[in-house]
């Protein structure tokens, strides 16, 4: 059934890009591991008449009338938020990963304070400190990584030494190129010690946390968790920030202190950092909440690692070496110029021909330039999505080592025509109950 009827009446070239979209989405496989599919349930919120609608401010507490239904639905967001993560506090206003990463920087730091994150070549994120961002230049971060880049292991005695000379307002866990599990336990340890805030970001093992395959940074003593609402946790593309502290009103101004912490992150977001919040993209998240809390979202979580650990293995016994050797989660990061001398660009448009969707990715101490690094990054939560197991995942990842192995185009072609064949048994769901 076409989704798009009046679009394609009133805009036929825009309509024909997205049916262009749809169609490569339909005959390829994604393994972007910050990429998935949303369900048409949230599909249909995204889309609704929600879009219409301003709504600045917090739900009983707006600066414009006609707020019935949308305090309704932020509320149901906040509630099922909070129920899937274990928390009290929760704040689904923010747009994306990283407005939720600076309005929580915003709630506790002035400008010049020290964060302690994760360097990005080491597996952190832009918005961790990267001299490229604007953050960079107004927080003064400090970094941590990996001391074994073969097993991934972290100097937890040298984090906090780091910490103890740098006086960190902020200790930060989390990452966007890391396979392995954070010391969450330790890492609160170190930020009371420093008497600083623990924070995390979740970003991508969110999904894996609600459904209980990966560990919750809340049940080892954090303050902060802030994460997107796609990647692993299936949602729209989106931001939000989660706390554990007194719930006060964030009509006054609060002291900086722990039991204050929804306050500030509330006047962070509102008016500090965003307008408007988007109702729509709370309903689509609140539409994925619900579905994140089944238990065949659970059973998904779990899929997604073993998914995950299968191709993994696959690449390490075709000689390919991966970062910190292996996978504890959704990612997997291998070294393709060391192991096969192709640089990850080349790799990326390579499989791209196959109908395999992933990332060139810097890997530790790379030697290349970003933009054509040493390594690849990929990852199972979309494929998982449309229904692989052990079996369909291994294939493909034999599939890519015979692209990357050899390089000719009767390889690529042959590897597309079956890449297409299980794309077409594997649909992406509607529903996901």
């Amino acid at each position: 059934m076409d989704s798009y009827t009046h679009l394609r009446e009133e805009d036929r070239i825009l309509y024909d890009m997205i049916e262009g979209e749809e169609l490569r989405e339909r005959e390829g496989l994604e393994l972007i591991p910050s990429e998935n599919y949303v369900s048409m349930a949230v599909r249909e919120a995204m889309g609704s008449v929600l879009t219409n609608k301003y709504s600045e401010g917090y739900p009983g507490k707006r600066y414009y009338g006609g707020q019935e239904y949308t305090d309704q639905v932020e509320t149901l967001a906040i509630e099922r938020a909070k129920a899937l993560f274990g928390c009290d506090h929760a704040n689904v206003q923010p747009l994306g990963g990283a407005a939720a990463n600076i309005a929580a920087y915003f709630s506790w730091l002035e400008p010049g304070d020290a964060i302690l994150g994760m360097d990005l070549s080491h597996g952190g994120h832009l918005t961790h400190g990267s001299p490229v961002t604007y953050m960079a230049k107004l927080y003064r971060f400090v970094r941590y990584g990996m001391k074994d880049i073969e097993t991934g292991e972290i100097d937890y005695d040298e984090m906090l030494e780091v910490a103890k000379r740098e006086r960190p307002k902020i200790v930060l866990a989390g990452f966007s190129g890391y396979p392995r599990e954070l010391d969450w336990k330790r890492i609160a340890e170190i930020a009371r010690e420093v008497d600083a805030v623990a924070m995390a970001d979740v970003a991508h093992i969110a999904g894996l946390i609600a459904g209980g395959a990966a560990k919750n940074p809340f049940d080892y003593g954090f303050n902060i968790v802030t994460t997107t609402t796609h990647k692993t946790l299936r949602g729209p593309r989106g931001g939000m920030i989660l706390s554990k502290g007194t719930v006060s009103s964030p009509l006054r101004a609060p002291e900086k202190t722990i039991e204050n912490l929804p306050t500030l992150i509330d006047r962070s977001v509102f008016p500090g950092f965003q307008g408007g919040p988007h109702m729509h993209q709370i309903a689509a998240k609140a539409a994925a909440f619900k579905e994140a809390g089944t238990p065949a979202f659970k059973e998904y979580a779990h899929q997604v690692v073993r998914n995950a650990k299968t191709m993994a293995d696959v690449f390490t016994e075709g000689g390919v070496r991966l970062i910190t050797g292996g996978t504890d989660n959704h990612l997997i990061l291998a070294d393709v110029f060391g192991s096969l001398g192709i640089s990850g660009g080349e790799a990326e448009t390579l499989l791209d021909r196959a109908g395999i969707t992933l990332n060139k990715n810097s890997i530790a101490d790379d030697p290349r330039k970003p933009f054509d690094p040493s390594g690849i990054r990929f990852g199972t939560p979309a494929i998982t999505t449309r229904g692989f197991k052990e079996a369909e995942v291994k294939r493909v990842a034999e599939l890519m080592l015979a692209v990357l192995t050899k390089r000719d185009d009767a390889t690529v072609t042959s590897a597309r025509e079956e890449i297409r064949s299980l794309s077409v048994a594997h649909p992406v769901p509607a529903r996901f109950a």
